[in-house]
């Protein structure tokens, strides 16, 4: 199976953007993502990025590329995005920090996590918690 073996997360999560240069600061400053790549057409408009949290990724790029992708793409809903962290209040709190629209407070839930929700610049739903799946079955 690809991904746990090789380090590499097994699932990444793709999403497209009106501005991708805006999502990306705040994924980055808001959020604690990492950059690990970023691809500009000669326009200028981000056709590829992707950044890391953890041991997992997201990848993006800019809407109206007339990629495959974005063709596909086109009339469909935000998406919600899960990513486990370890200092969820910390998190938060750099969010908050950085202007995040918080949907939900850090708060303990039933099965034992604790997270928090919030909405990205074009209405994409982030929640940080301390749940991490069981990835081998």
């Amino acid at each position: 199976m690809a991904g746990t073996e090789s380090g590499r997360p097994g699932i990444c999560p793709t999403l497209l953007y009106a501005d991708a240069k805006s999502a990306i600061r705040q994924l980055t400053e808001a959020f604690g993502f990492t950059e690990a790549s970023v691809y500009e057409d000669e326009d200028g408009r981000v056709v590829h990025a992707e950044l890391v949290q953890g041991n997992g990724a997201v990848m993006l790029g800019s809407r109206g590329t007339g990629s495959r992708f974005d063709e596909a793409m086109k009339g469909a809903g935000p998406a919600g995005v899960y990513v486990v962290v370890d200092d969820v209040d910390a998190h938060h709190q750099q969010a908050v920090d950085h202007g995040a629209e918080i949907l939900m407070p850090p708060t303990d839930q039933d099965h034992g996590s604790r997270d928090y929700m919030a909405r990205d610049v074009e209405g994409n739903i982030w929640s940080f918690g301390t749940y991490a799946p069981e990835t081998r079955v």
